[in-house]
């Protein structure tokens, strides 16, 4: 509900941008995300499913720009940098740490946690910054709008990974590898599981999306059955995903937010940074599954 509201804030301030020639399809967009995600568990899933088909044809139709945001005042912004200092990370460490308490030591679990924090990172934020609710109000829906339709793409690759482990794509998988590979080679067994692992999280833009898949098809026929230590395997396999997360623009939050709220003229910018550092530790983890595991 929270997120919904944001999003509601969002689609106000777009309609009110004269100066976007798409301000009523932008407005629609992020309305009908605000519908979602406020009622969406009180409607229909066929009626979710239609609205995620207009968002995709408002996008598609070119009716989703960002449009004319209020920029930050630099003075303000410097002069506050300045009188904070490192104070300034307070609320991201409150919002860590309250969401842990939450999920750990309540029985309303991680989601409800998230949201608890993000409301105590608020209120200890204002207090820190002096920032009244007309400034809540305008940075929310700048840093929504600014992210653009990308800040919803890791709810669809989520999504995304479910269709595909309930399709059986890791049995077909399993089976095409196995038709060229032989089963019981340790080594080649790591380098398909975290290659896999990787090439599969570029693909769909999330490592946990990709491991349900590649740790079925690849991970326990060809790594844990040939005797790899279950745990060692799966958590490996699991940072050998995140290694292709750093190579992907599927992975919006990582690689495309930055770009958009930075506003970097290259969009693969973030990508050519990480991508030697990435390919450098996918091949750490190799090594040190083939090490552990076995």
């Amino acid at each position: 509900m929270l997120i919904g509201a944001t999003f509601l804030i969002a689609s106000i301030e777009s309609a009110r941008d004269k100066t976007n020639s798409t301000r009523w399809g932008t407005a629609t967009f992020w309305l009908i995300f605000a519908v979602i995600f406020g009622v969406g568990q009180w409607l229909p899933n066929a009626v979710v499913g239609a609205l995620l088909l207009v968002i995709g044809a408002l996008s598609l139709l070119k009716q989703v720009k960002v449009g004319r945001i209020k920029s930050l005042n630099k003075e303000v912004s410097e002069a506050s940098a300045k009188r904070l200092g490192g104070w300034i990370f307070l609320p991201s460490i409150i919002l860590a740490v309250t969401a842990i308490l939450v999920a750990q030591f309540t029985p309303f679990g991680g989601q409800v946690g998230i949201g608890v924090a993000a409301i105590v990172s608020l209120i200890v934020a204002m207090w820190l910054t002096k920032a009244g609710g007309k400034t809540v109000y305008e940075d929310s829906q700048r840093m929504v709008r600014s992210v653009g339709s990308a800040g919803i793409l890791p709810q669809l690759l989520a999504t995304l990974g479910v269709v595909f482990t309930a399709s059986g794509v890791g049995t077909v998988t399993a089976k095409a590898i196995s038709s060229v590979f032989p089963v019981g080679n340790h080594l080649l067994g790591v380098v398909l599981y975290c290659v896999a692992m990787a090439v599969f999280t570029v693909i769909m833009g999330n490592a946990f999306a990709a491991f349900a898949v590649i740790t079925a098809g690849i991970g326990i026929p060809f790594v844990v059955a040939q005797g790899g230590a279950a745990v060692v395997v799966a958590a490996l396999g699991m940072t050998s995903g995140y290694c292709g997360t750093l190579l992907t623009p599927m992975a919006a939050n990582f690689n495309t937010l930055p770009v958009a709220l930075m506003e970097m003229k290259d969009p693969l910018g973030v990508i050519k940074q990480q991508a030697p550092i990435a390919i450098t530790m996918l091949i750490i983890q190799i090594i040190l599954m083939y090490v552990l595991a076995f």
